[in-house]
């Protein structure tokens, strides 16, 4: 080793003496300001738009509290605050059942073809959850193939089933959610040690006493936590409320935001940002306690290092019943929607699901949506928004977690602010970027680059996750191997760090792509007219009462993205990082 090469080691290595080795790297710093500008300003501007009176052209008025006494004084409030409560506890009750029923039976047992209920997870993903919605309600509504399977079996002529009330919110955001809840709570059941229920079963237990006494007191912390971040996430939740709540006139608080700003004239910003205000204080909350709880889980850790063995139980005749209840599964959540979404995109205008549908398909519907201008425009816009988002969140990411791994001096400010986003619920995060945009002193709001900054802020922890999990994969001595040559911490990232940061990278920027083309609610505050994408044309459609070209539309774009899913969960399983 040359004299040079052990300078440029001992420079890499060497502490800076003094005071300034107490102060945070100035790259640190830089980035530190640049997440300080992207994430504060809307929670500046919430906060004040929430206290102030708005004047007809949008600027800010008198210093007031009236929003919020207004809010409290209402006592609709506490009407939408409990029904958002039983709404999230009921579809993350539903949505655990589900998932949990999935995830033991595909970790637990030897039931045949289990390993395909990963793949059907992630196809799940491939419909936005706009779509999905709308294909419930065709499935679950007054003329739809429930209801009349239920008029036929009990009689009458009335629909037995409202779809549009609370039970078909919860049913319909527990289905949503049972793919996800089956993905977190597939590695838990891996987990758990299988001496366990083998010593149970020895001493005369059944599978069902084994599994309700054994395998779920086990997964309980991990249970409870998923029940929590699903109540959490359907606090925030916009497409089903708004779809499904609204005509029942079942109103929850994100409602109350999303018309406070579109069905009041002029729109009221005050009160939206007051009720935005006090639902952000109930996620934060809501986090703290998800964290506390998670924090909680080596209690009930199995998994020793000793003795330890991830067999599974032999089912004998019984795996038969559990193969049909994946298939069951796989028909409701994915064939039913998918199917009812085909047949009404093959019909002039959908009325129900009969043979005269069937006899008088047309692909009319698909010919005048690849002819539309306007569709074209918004898979275009859709696909800008995914790429240029997943691509951003991406590349800062990555920086963000080499630091933060490398331990540089102040780098964990970086980890904190880049986790802050997802204290924002998706529409109080649109509204507060909303009123920024209003506040420029050029045009920007409308505009697709004003949906691409919003959702990059949105998504950053969603990249953090992957790319803090890529680096931990990295040894540092690689790196001190690079420094040992004369390579600079420059030239030591770009050509060493993210070739092999690359498979953690290519599975954030798939995971990023798929969440931020599918969802609803932040963009719909956020769209112009030239930056119309997929998810919001397929609620405005529907609103207009066009299913059938919804229908053709949401198909088309469904299977170009079961494509990027099944990319996704190729490149997944391929480098072995998690796919959920």
């Amino acid at each position: 080793m040359t004299t040079e090469s052990v300078a440029t080691v001992e420079r890499s290595v060497r502490p800076t003496p003094g005071w300034l080795n107490r102060l945070p790297n100035p790259i640190v710093i830089g980035l530190t300001l640049l997440l300080l500008a992207l994430i504060v300003p809307p929670v500046i501007y919430l906060i004040q738009v929430s206290f102030y009176t708005t004047r007809l052209d949008g600027s800010l008025g008198d210093l007031t509290i009236r929003h919020y006494a207004g809010i409290f004084s209402n006592p609709r409030f506490t009407n939408n605050l409990m029904n958002t409560s039983i709404y999230a506890f009921g579809s993350a009750v539903l949505a655990i059942v589900l998932g949990a029923a999935q995830a033991w039976i595909v970790e637990r047992t030897d039931t045949p073809l289990r390993q395909f209920t990963f793949l059907i997870a992630i196809l799940s993903l491939s419909m936005p959850q706009v779509l999905y919605t709308i294909a419930w309600l065709l499935i679950l509504g007054k003329s739809g193939p429930v209801n009349d399977l239920l008029r036929a079996w009990m009689g009458g002529s009335d629909a037995v089933f409202s779809v549009y009330s609370m039970w078909g919110m919860i049913l319909i955001e527990g289905l949503t959610w049972a793919p996800l809840s089956f993905l977190l709570l597939s590695s838990v059941f891996r987990s758990v040690d299988a001496s366990f229920e083998e010593a149970a079963m020895m001493s005369g237990a059944s599978v069902g006493q084994t599994l309700w006494r054994i395998t779920l007191p086990l997964a309980t912390p991990a249970i409870a936590a998923l029940i929590l971040l699903i109540v959490i996430r359907c606090f925030e939740a916009f497409e089903i409320p708004a779809l499904v709540g609204s005509p029942g006139r079942v109103r929850v608080l994100t409602t109350d935001i999303y018309d406070a700003v579109h069905k009041t004239i002029p729109a009221n910003y005050g009160q939206a940002g007051a009720f935005s205000v006090i639902l952000f204080v109930i996620v934060i909350c809501m986090l703290q306690f998800y964290n506390r709880l998670s924090r909680q889980a080596e209690r009930f850790q199995t998994i020793t290092g000793k003795g330890y063995r991830p067999r599974v139980l032999k089912l004998g005749r019984l795996r038969w019943l559990t193969a049909g209840v994946l298939g069951l599964f796989f028909l409701v959540l994915i064939v039913a929607p998918v199917g009812i979404v085909l047949l009404a995109s093959l019909q002039s205008f959908y009325e129900k699901v009969s043979y005269a549908a069937f006899a008088n398909a047309t692909l009319e519907n698909y010919r005048q949506v690849f002819h539309s201008p306007s569709f074209r425009d918004s898979i275009g816009n859709t696909l800008i928004l995914g790429s240029v988002t997943a691509t951003a969140v991406c590349s800062l990411t990555a920086v963000f977690a080499w630091m933060v791994v490398r331990r540089y001096r102040g780098a964990w400010v970086l980890d904190q602010l880049a986790t802050a986003p997802l204290v924002f619920p998706a529409l109080v995060l649109g509204l507060a970027f909303m009123q920024i945009y209003l506040s420029l002193p050029f045009a920007f709001y409308g505009t697709l680059a004003s949906v691409i900054l919003a959702s990059m802020v949105r998504y950053l922890p969603y990249g953090m996750r992957y790319s803090y999990a890529g680096v931990l994969q990295i040894h540092k001595e690689i790196e001190e191997a690079a420094a040992v040559a004369g390579a600079s911490r420059l030239v030591t990232f770009r050509r060493i760090v993210l070739p092999l940061l690359g498979p953690a990278l290519l599975t954030c920027w798939l995971f990023v792509f798929l969440l931020s083309v599918r969802a609803v609610s932040m963009a719909i505050l956020l769209v112009g007219p030239q930056s119309q994408i997929v998810a919001v044309s397929l609620f405005d459609l529907w609103s207009n009462g066009q299913t059938a070209e919804l229908a053709a539309m949401g198909f088309t774009w469904m299977m170009f993205m079961t494509i990027v899913s099944t990319i996704f969960y190729v490149a997944a399983r391929r480098f072995g990082l998690a796919v959920h």
